[in-house]
């Protein structure tokens, strides 16, 4: 048999198998899926079928590529269905990206409970409790409050009283679903990526599913993203990052306790939006930009291509379904999906359009609807109007206004754009502890760190880095996505090309040594270690503290010891608030009560997951801060902390 990937499954469909298994089968069900990820698999039309063994086949239907019943599992074995192996192969599948909300009128699903919330308890008077780390996040030393701070910390939602809901609250179906999610984050923060099996992952998935019967799709899709990054932290998967479930477990939980506490325009916000809406734009005149690969964690592959309108806003035309680097190849060179051009993707990176009966969501993508009509036209050199327009803004301006929409917690359809513009001077390769990349000069005088965008062998981009990398000296136009750090640092994507002929889409354009200018070029030193204003920040020291978490939970943050001189040293830094985060998240950590026979009490879950996430969000905060300075001009010199001004206080606030 050859290897098939297995079709993603419902959320719902993976959560009920899990909830249906004895107690006993449940202790053998990670074991399970590690075994059933070994098994040859075979795809037959829409059914992929696993070889349990010599005797047993177990088979999952996808009917339109997706295991969307619980019917649709069916195991040979003796013990099915009540066996561990129905459960086994859910879970081992990725998760089916929920199909679209029901109507507000529809009827809740009943069988769809949240998972039961920890008791609460009471902490000793001399312990940090949640309200001190809203004291420790609204640090009286600071000068400027952001109008998005709240004083409320991320305490655990509760369910709001019996009363009829109105467009401006959450209802009391909300409040469940949103304690259900919270409920289920913090379970996954106090056993950690090592205790956080099919049985902690199958309680997400219930939870995502309920939220999304709720009208509540921004807090499902965070938990859906953390059940596809325990799995990979879980695998091993080399593309996992901590710092990545960092980021999902805050979205999560700040979400969550958002529904609690959010009303009007900020609750419309919380809840999100299953689908971008797309409104009309009339007609448009388009010039395109570059063509760039899109290959996602979840098999997902295609090509999304950037276009601009003569104002110098920016819109994309994509192309992803499931298929991963194969599909992302393939795609580049089909027929665009707008009215009846026939330019490929590709083409259109280097050509125009003229479209009428325009639509676009916010956050700048194009309908394909059927009265959309478009036809080819005349595009624009990067170095021609329209287009040249996009690299004369400054880019420290660039940058801020590109951090907006790469911040860790931004609004969802928040618009705006991740891309740099940039005039660069190669300086060379410089090694890092995750690679090479490459070092370049921007505006004359602020070093540039360009990384590959995306490391698949199929694609382009790590040849094309490398190769640039031998041609110190030269000077080139490029596109970069912005990569928060507290240095300028860019993936890049697009660059004119070394001989000044044309463009080079770097992920699917392979450059040759011929194209690149005499290696007799001056070559330029490059400094050891990136500088910028955030550069000797000791913020790492609760960054790490936040991610030490993630791994093996609270447990083992507990036993780290004292963190008093830590503490100590964010405060000479002039960063009291996060001296005080740290404090409060190492108690909290240790924290355990007795009872009067003493015994231990069941850990205050919910109280560390309210101080975990103060720390995250304000790490996030202070980060992005530091990162927006390090784009200035100049040597940057500060006196003090900008971020600990600037960033937003309040535990768990939403951004």
């Amino acid at each position: 048999m050859t290897a098939a990937p297995l079709p993603p499954v419902a959320p719902e469909v993976t959560a009920t198998l899990v909830e249906d298994l004895s107690p006993r089968l449940r202790k053998r069900l990670d074991a399970a899926v590690t075994k059933l990820g070994t098994r040859p698999t075979h795809r037959d039309g829409d059914t992929v079928t696993i070889a349990v063994d010599d005797d047993t086949e177990l088979r999952l239907h996808a009917p339109g590529g997706v295991v969307a019943t619980v019917d649709a599992i069916t195991c040979g074995c003796l013990l099915a269905p009540a066996c561990v192996h129905r459960a086994a192969a859910a879970c081992a599948a990725p998760a089916a990206d929920p199909a679209p909300e029901p109507a507000p009128d529809a009827a809740p699903d009943l069988a769809a409970q949240p998972a039961p919330r920890p008791p609460d308890a009471t902490p000793p008077p001399d312990a940090p409790t949640p309200a001190t780390a809203t004291a420790l996040a609204t640090d009286p030393s600071s000068t400027h409050t952001p109008a998005t701070a709240t004083p409320a910390t991320a305490t655990p939602v509760t369910p709001a009283p019996e009363s009829a809901p109105t467009p401006d609250e959450a209802s009391p179906a909300q409040h469940e679903a949103a304690a259900a999610l919270w409920s289920a984050g913090a379970a996954v923060l106090e056993a950690g990526v090592a205790g956080s099996g099919a049985v902690a992952q199958a309680a997400l998935l219930r939870a995502a599913h309920t939220a999304r019967l709720r009208q509540l799709p921004r807090g499902a899709s965070a938990a859906l993203s953390v059940v596809t990054l325990l799995r990979a932290a879980r695998a091993g998967d080399p593309s996992y990052r901590t710092a990545d479930l960092v980021t999902d477990l805050a979205e999560l939980l700040g979400t969550a306790h958002h529904v609690g506490t959010a009303s009007g325009a900020e609750l419309a916000a919380v809840r999100g939006r299953a689908r971008r809406p797309y409104s009309p734009d009339g007609s448009l005149r388009l010039y395109g930009l570059f063509t760039e690969p899109v290959v996602t964690d979840s098999g997902h592959g295609g090509a999304r291509t950037w276009v601009a309108t003569p104002d110098g806003r920016l819109c994309t035309v994509g192309d992803v379904a499931p298929g991963g680097v194969g599909r992302a190849l393939g795609v580049a060179d089909r027929t665009v999906r707008l009215g009846d051009t026939a330019l490929t993707h590709r083409e259109l990176g280097r050509a125009g359009l003229a479209v009428s009966g325009a639509t676009v969501s916010p956050d700048g993508r194009l309908g394909a609807g059927k009265g959309v009509k478009a036809v080819s036209a005349r595009g624009a050199a990067w170095t021609e109007p329209p287009l040249a327009a996009l690299w004369e803004t400054p880019p420290a301006e660039q940058a801020a206004r590109a951090l907006r929409s790469v911040s860790r917690y931004a609004e969802p359809d928040g618009g705006g754009s991740d891309l740099l513009f940039l005039d660069v001077e190669l300086l060379g390769a410089v090694r890092e502890s995750g690679g090479t990349c490459l070092l370049a000069r921007c505006d004359g005088q602020v070093p540039v760190r360009l990384a590959v965008a995306d490391d698949d062998p199929a694609l382009a981009h790590r040849d094309n880095l490398m190769l640039l990398a031998t041609a110190p000296g030269t000077r080139l136009r490029i596109i970069g996505r912005l990569l928060p750090a507290p240095h300028p640092r860019l993936t890049l994507l697009a660059c004119s090309h070394p001989t000044g002929q044309g463009t080079v889409d770097l992920g699917f354009d392979r450059l040759r040594r011929a194209d690149l200018p005499d290696p007799g070029a001056p070559v330029h030193s490059a400094p050891a270690r990136p500088g910028g204003p955030g550069t000797e920040s000791p913020l790492h020291l609760l960054e790490r503290r936040v991610e030490q978490t993630v791994p093996a939970g609270r447990a083992t943050l507990g036993m780290l010891g004292d963190v008093t001189a830590e503490a100590r040293r964010l405060r000479r830094a002039g960063l009291p608030t996060a001296a005080g985060l740290l404090t409060a998240l190492r108690a909290s950590a240790a924290r355990r009560e007795r009872d009067l026979f003493g015994r231990l009490l069941p850990a205050d879950t919910d109280g560390f997951a309210a101080h975990w996430l103060a720390a995250a969000r304000y790490t996030a905060s202070v980060a992005e801060s530091l990162c927006a300075a390090a784009w200035e001009p100049g040597p940057g010199s500060l006196t003090h902390d900008p971020a600990e001004a600037n960033a937003p206080r309040p535990a768990g606030s939403h951004r």
